[in-house]
Parts: C-alpha cells; structure tokens; sequence
C-alpha cells in the first residue's frame, strides 16, 4: 500500500447546485466576502447554528432574512435585552375564557430561522431557554412539550464588547452549542460602493425566492452521515483538537462535540463543493470557525485573539496524504 491513501469514490462536481443556489442567493442581498455566507449555509446544512459577532450595521440581519426566504421557511427575530423571560422566546399557555380551556401561543422560536441580536443581554435564565431549544428542538412550557419547526436554525448575535455593563457574556457551556462562531465586518470598498448605489439590501430581498422546499433542505441534512471521511481525514481532525487541547490547559478543553461537529461541518463544506468525501482543505475551511469560540475565556471573550490561536495551531499540524479519487 503506497503512503497516499485514497479517499471514497466520487466524482466532483462544481458544486452542491441547492447549496450554490442558497449562497449566491444570499451574497445578492449581502454583498461583500461570499466565506461567511458559504459556512453559515454550511452550519445550516450541518443542523447547526452560528453566533455571530459583530458590530452593529454589517449586515447579519440580512443574512438570517435572506436565509429565510431562500429556504422558503418562516423568520422570527429576539432582540435580546435584560428583561427578556424565557417565555418571551418559547410562548406562554394563555387561558379562554369564552371556551373555558387552554392554548398554547408560539413564541418566535417558533420559526425556521431565528435571530436572536445581541444575545449576551439576555440573562442567564433566558440565555439557557434558547440554548435547550438548539439543542432538543423543542420547548415545555407549563409541563407540555412542543416540537419546534424543522429545519430550525438559529442566527444569534453579540457585540464585540461582551464585558460592557449589561451584559452577560456565554459561558463554555453555552458557547459550545454553537457549531460556529463568524463574523462578516465591513465590505470591501468595491462592494461598499455598490451598497451606496443601491445594490442588494432589502429591495433585492424581496425579490428571493426559495431555492429548494423544506423537505428537500432536509433531506440533504439527514443525509450527510452518507460523505465520507477517511479515517486518515477523522484522526486529522482529532489530532488538530488535541493540539489545541494541549496550548489551551485543561481549565476549558474542548469536548468531543468539537470534534463531531468539526466531522459534520466538513462534511457539509465537502456537499457544498460537489463532492462525497471530505479533503483535509474541508477540514482547515472549518477549524477556525468551529473552534474559535470554544476556547474563550469567560472573564476575557478576545474572539479575534481566539481565532489567531487556532489558525496557528491548525498551520503546526501535519496534513495526511489524503487523495481524492
């Protein structure tokens, strides 16, 4: 056997043409660097959801209503604040008196994208609420528990600045249910210029439509397990975790949903490129993003800071001989 292994048979292709479809969509309406809109769908794809932060103004509102409409689901929008309750976000069970029974009334969680701005407002309380709905899909209120629309996917936001008085930045915990953390930042100049002619924004909003139905966007996320990853490609994201295991102390290691997540997010990045296996490139696409935010410190949240840390991590380990076929 030569040192070369060879991944999965497959042929590549130019491209995912639903996935394509959704980012060149989205990249209509948000101009500027289509990255961060290729690892949002991706994260989408992968049945994960992104916190973004962000200045305000960039355009992540956008992204989430654009998201939406692509997809053909419904939106919902939370600005978080510090008197947001739980219920604000799940819905409450409100008694009629004219029938004498009870009914449930969905709060916004009930929708297909949901974004949540400025989530390190929201209290504790509050933040957990929207934490276990990410991870269950679904909410009990009041004892009884409702099943949440399907795809669900959140877009949550905070400001660079999360030690500002009133907030209440996310601890590990809570950070690592996030399968990635990005941020857009400012356009570039050319792309300023066509936002300040009137290029993209909310009129090239209305004019999306959805590039697939739900059933079909579901299909391709139930379906990811079936791209391939080399065992050579899985010890490759393995070895990467532990790397920055190892320079991070054990006061906050990643867990091993890093790793799953980091397996899925490659997964759906290799989908999106036409492809049924996974490359080594696939994993370094994702690295940054699904890794960054999980090694913050609670007391010291320095994202960009985070992010040099494992881009330098991931440049010291060995990449496998891995070749597509």
């Amino acid at each position: 056997m030569t040192d070369t292994a060879t991944a999965h048979p497959g042929q590549p292709g130019q491209g995912h043409p639903t996935i394509s479809a959704l980012v060149d969509q989205v990249g209509s309406v948000l101009l500027g660097d289509l990255e961060p809109i290729r690892l949002a769908a991706s994260a989408f794809v992968a049945s994960g959801h992104v916190l973004f932060e962000d200045s305000p103004g960039v355009g992540k509102t956008l992204l989430a209503k654009a998201l939406a409409r692509s997809i053909g689901g419904t939106f919902g929008r939370v600005q978080g604040t510090p008197d947001l309750l739980p219920t604000d976000l799940t819905g409450i069970t409100v008694f009629d008196s004219d029938t004498g029974s009870w009914s449930f009334q969905p709060g916004p969680l009930f929708h297909n994208v949901v974004l949540v701005d400025e989530l390190n407002r929201a209290t504790p309380r509050t933040q957990s609420a929207l934490l276990e709905a990410m991870a269950e899909g679904q909410v009990t209120v009041d004892g009884t528990t409702h099943l949440l629309p399907q795809p669900f996917f959140v877009v949550a936001t905070q400001n660079p600045h999360g030690g500002d008085l009133g907030t209440f930045p996310l601890v590990a915990g809570q950070r690592d249910r996030f399968a990635i953390s990005l941020s857009l930042g400012l356009p570039g100049r050319t792309a300023e210029l066509a936002i300040i002619d009137g290029a993209g924004g909310d009129h090239a909003l209305a004019a999306l439509t959805p590039v697939a139905d739900l059933a079909t966007l579901a299909e391709l996320r139930t379906g990811l397990d079936e791209v391939y990853v080399h065992p050579r490609v899985a010890a490759y994201v393995l070895d990467i975790v532990d790397a920055v295991r190892a320079r991070t102390g054990a006061s906050n290691p990643l867990s091993t949903r890093a790793s799953l997540t980091m397996i899925r997010m490659s997964r759906a990045r290799a989908l999106a490129a036409g492809r049924h296996y996974v490359e080594p490139d696939d994993v370094q696409a994702v690295a940054v993003p699904a890794l960054a935010h999980r090694i913050l410190d609670s007391t010291n949240d320095d994202l960009p800071t985070a992010r040099v840390w494992v881009a330098n991590f991931l440049a010291q380990v060995p990449v496998p001989p891995v070749q597509g076929a």
